[in-house]
């Protein structure tokens, strides 16, 4: 069976080299007679690979030297309740940016532990827009701000980071490596691993070392972020597959030229699929303009009666995953780091053909 064009939300697409390299991989890992799913995360080489891969992670990032690099387990979501945890004593304010459902289930997430400050809130028109940042209520001594970097439901993105006096907690699940960003302007970044990193199952947290210690007194061993940073993120055996595919992931991004490579391309692909939409009578994608994410790209059809047959034709023609996300309905193309250009050509050529058939 030939590759289709996955356009998936996540678990997302990888790079072909990476997945030619772990077909090579999978029966003797670098000689040692086994696959790295089989090896000790003791070992010397595995100790090598975890290493090799914050190098190189903090190279395309510029991450600067007084920070951490955490792998953890639990995905985003567990960032959710950890960060709270870590950053914040019971009966403390945490500011939260509402613009989308992930924001939403920070936020729901955080008040089983403090107050929560909803300094702004876009529900009002079914989160299609960044609140100016003039108009937020934000907290006078709040212990963080929180925002969600990109809503790949609602395909919401901040284009800019938001001033704070306070340490700014972003999860950046579907936009971390898609572009340079300024690690520096961060408290705590956090990222589920299934969009640009690897596939699921493991979890990046960049912590600023002066927020490594809890604020809280009895904390659980696995959800607090220095018990990673003392143990090089190997607390309790890790994902060590999950992890190898990442570390895989950042050579390939070095060798496609680091992430100023990746934000031309990703902002190329982007641009095409918008002004296709944009020129067309027939779809349609209702996110304010200066907050449209690059890399998820939801869309109506004018008749959704038809939804179903251009699900099945997209099938048909090797496009998958374009169904939008149950709660909001419609069409959704995530096109993340390994989602070739030319398949957002394909996709345009088959959406100009859909609308000249049915339109």
């Amino acid at each position: 069976m030939s590759r289709v064009h996955n356009f998936s939300a996540g678990p997302a697409a990888l790079p072909i080299d990476v997945l030619d390299r772990i077909r090579e991989d999978i029966p003797d890992w670098q000689g040692t007679g086994m696959s790295v799913m089989e090896v000790s995360h003791r070992s010397k080489n595995f100790v090598e690979l975890a290493a090799r891969c914050e190098t190189n992670l903090r190279r395309l990032l510029s991450i600067p030297d007084n920070y951490s690099v955490l792998w953890a387990q639990g995905g985003a979501t567990m960032q959710m309740a950890v960060a709270p945890l870590n950053l914040a004593h019971p009966g403390d304010t945490i500011d939260f940016v509402q613009t989308g459902s992930w924001g939403k289930k920070a936020a729901r997430e955080a008040r089983k532990f403090c107050n929560v400050n909803i300094v702004a809130d876009s529900s009002d028109k079914d989160f299609t827009y960044i609140p100016d940042e003039s108009s937020w209520q934000l907290s006078d001594d709040a212990a963080f701000l929180h925002i969600t970097s990109n809503e790949t439901i609602a395909g919401v993105e901040f284009h800019f980071v938001p001033s704070s006096d306070v340490p700014l907690v972003a999860d950046m699940s579907s936009t971390i490596l898609s572009r340079p960003i300024d690690v520096g302007r961060y408290g705590v970044i956090y990222a589920g691993a299934q969009k640009n990193i690897g596939p699921a199952g493991i979890t990046l947290v960049i912590v600023r070392d002066d927020l490594l210690e809890p604020v809280r007194d009895s904390l659980p061993h696995l959800l607090m972020w220095k018990s990673y940073a003392e143990s090089d993120s190997m607390t309790n055996t890790p994902p060590t597959f999950a992890w190898y595919v990442a570390d895989l992931v950042m050579q390939h991004l070095l060798n496609e030229g680091g992430l100023d490579a990746m934000a031309e391309t990703n902002q190329r692909k982007a641009s095409k699929l918008y002004t296709a939409i944009d020129g067309s009578g027939f779809y349609s994608n209702p996110v304010a303009e200066d907050c449209r994410s690059w890399m998820n790209v939801p869309f109506v059809l004018a008749d959704a009666s038809i939804d179903t047959m251009f699900l099945e034709a997209a099938l048909a023609a090797g496009l998958t995953n374009l169904k939008g996300h149950r709660s909001v309905g419609g069409m959704r193309a995530s096109i993340y780091n390994a989602v070739a250009e030319e398949s957002v050509d394909a996709l345009i050529a088959f959406m100009v053909e859909f609308e000249r058939t049915h339109g």
